[in-house]
């Protein structure tokens, strides 16, 4: 009886070895689970905050009165940029040509905001626009591989339309008149992140040129040489910079999104 009772208790312990072994092993493997559920969790919080910003930010935090970049212009030269209107929030109907209206649908839109700027020669104009998406991070993430393989946000078929507020320098900015643009697909926050500039003159007949070639160094176009594409990505620029503070919690994000 006596081996087979010391048999009995080898049998015991292994098997609570095994057992000791595998509750460690749930636990390490709980904890790394739980770990990556919370960072997830937190991403998808902030995705959510970014979708109900524009209800609470303050209009003059996400489109400041007057704007200062130290390097923004052609060949890192200081410029300075005053709003000289705030659209209403609307839906996005009319607010893009026909065919990046048609790109932009399968993400929705939630709302639409835009403000106009001049700099301060009065010269140039330059609308900057939030589109508040509808669709979730990965409906945010496959949008932003098709412009990327597409290349949609070079094609001068797919431009975003001016905000021309009347009595103000950028009352006959027109479809005619943009001369440049940039179109930013976000894909931590539920937004598209706009803008597009042109000459405060009324002029048509410059052929219209992406922002990110217009800021190309050795660019010669009438929209490089003129600043209109550094006018486009640097008020773009700043209105993402300063929705990613906001969603952060900051304060004060009219100053965050300086340069």
């Amino acid at each position: 009886m006596r081996p087979r009772a010391s048999a009995i208790r080898t049998a015991a312990a292994a098997t609570c070895l095994i057992l000791g072994i595998g509750l460690i092993a749930g636990a390490a493997a709980g904890s790394w689970l739980t770990g990556a559920s919370g960072r997830q969790s937190a991403a998808e919080r902030a995705f959510e905050r970014g979708r109900a910003l524009w209800h609470t930010l303050p209009v003059d935090s996400l489109f400041p009165r007057r704007i200062h970049a130290d390097s923004a212009g052609p060949g890192g030269a200081g410029r300075d940029w005053t709003r000289v209107g705030v659209a209403p929030e609307s839906d996005c109907a009319g607010a893009f040509d026909a065919l990046l209206t048609k790109a932009l649908a399968p993400v929705g839109c939630e709302r639409l905001l835009r403000a106009t700027y001049t700099d301060a020669t009065a010269t140039r104009v330059t609308t900057v626009g939030l589109l508040v998406t509808a669709t979730d991070g990965t409906g945010m993430r496959a949008l932003r591989k098709r412009f990327s393989d597409e290349r949609l946000d070079r094609r001068a078929d797919l431009m975003p339309r001016p905000y021309a507020p009347g009595g103000t320098v950028a009352e006959h900015f027109g479809d005619a008149q943009r001369a440049s643009w940039h179109i930013g697909v976000l894909t931590d926050l539920p937004a598209v992140v706009y803008a597009v500039s042109g000459f405060a003159d009324a002029r048509t007949g410059t052929p219209p040129q992406p922002a990110a070639e217009a800021v190309a160094p050795g660019a010669t176009t009438a929209p490089a040489q003129a600043g209109l594409g550094h006018d486009a990505m640097a008020l773009a620029d700043r209105l993402e910079r300063g929705l990613h503070q906001a969603v952060r919690g900051g304060t004060g994000a009219a100053e965050g999104g300086r340069k």
